[in-house]
């Protein structure tokens, strides 16, 4: 495990640190290659974010034939969640050095595909350890959809309506979700299933999804024309969208990388100990 986690250090260090063109004010290189600006620190956070998401996809692409059977899936699926980030990030990344405007409606694209996914691994890390009902699934499914729906609809004002009205209705459904995994089937399923590997991931993933994702609602106050967010009045200003974009991205770059971490960790110790009980 820890020779894993050290080649997993490397290969991050490496997607970060490998040289790219840099220029301090066009968009465009005189050869024709778009280039990023040395003092563009949002357009490097975008570009750490994509680097990360490319190495993580790789990493658990190869890892996944390491580990048990019932596992495979559940490591696709952070695979997914990295791969489709990593395609996305690319984009928002050029949008961004071109316009220097938010990708809204870009980032909301990669959550419709990778929230969903990480909400329901908890499905799969469950069901790979024991049985679970398919309600469960379309519940976190419907759930987490929801959630996105309403972020992005106060977000782009697509329909109009209260920005507030939206972020609340988006709250009601993370309160939910994080209800689901603390008190609710999901919850009293994981504590049944007497599976250490799989209770570390859902235990580990909860928290994630807690504390971790605490960022975007805040982020999606910040990103408002004029809202007061702890007694500190905020105008969407360039400073306000600079700061709202950096949030954004590692939030990003942390929560989609440590979801494939913990269920990577399970895994393998799942299937080390499933082999020493075989082999006795």
């Amino acid at each position: 495990m820890k020779s894993k986690l050290i080649f997993l250090g490397i290969f991050f260090l490496t997607a970060l640190i490998l040289p790219t063109s840099i220029a301090a004010d066009e968009s465009y290189s005189e050869d024709g290659f778009l280039v990023l600006g040395q003092d563009d620190l949002v357009g490097i956070t975008f570009w750490i974010a994509t680097a990360a998401m490319l190495a993580s996809s790789i990493f658990f692409l190869i890892e996944r034939a390491n580990v048990a059977p019932q596992w495979k899936t559940s490591m696709t699926i952070a695979c997914l969640i990295t791969g489709i980030a990593f395609w996305h990030y690319m984009y928002m990344r050029e949008h961004w050095i071109l316009t220097g405007e938010s990708p809204v409606v870009y980032r909301y694209v990669d959550w419709f595909l990778t929230v969903p996914l990480q909400i329901v691994e908890f499905y799969f890390i469950l069901a790979a350890v024991t049985t679970v009902t398919a309600m469960l699934f379309w519940r976190l499914l419907i759930s987490s959809t929801l959630m996105l729906v309403f972020g992005f609809l106060g977000e782009t004002q697509m329909i109009g309506g209260s920005s507030i009205i939206w972020w609340i209705l988006g709250m009601i459904c993370w309160a939910y979700i994080i209800y689901e995994i603390f008190r609710g089937e999901a919850a009293i399923i994981n504590r049944k299933s007497g599976n250490e590997a799989g209770q570390f991931a859902f235990q580990t993933l909860k928290w994630i999804v807690t504390i971790g994702w605490a960022i975007y609602p805040i982020g999606y106050l910040y990103g408002l024309d004029e809202t007061i967010i702890f007694g500190v009045q905020i105008n969407n200003t360039a400073f306000s969208i600079e700061l709202i974009n950096i949030i954004y991205n590692l939030a990003d770059l942390v929560n989609k990388m440590a979801f494939g971490i913990a269920i990577w960790m399970a895994a393998v110790k799942d299937t080390r100990g499933s082999e020493r009980k075989f082999s006795i």
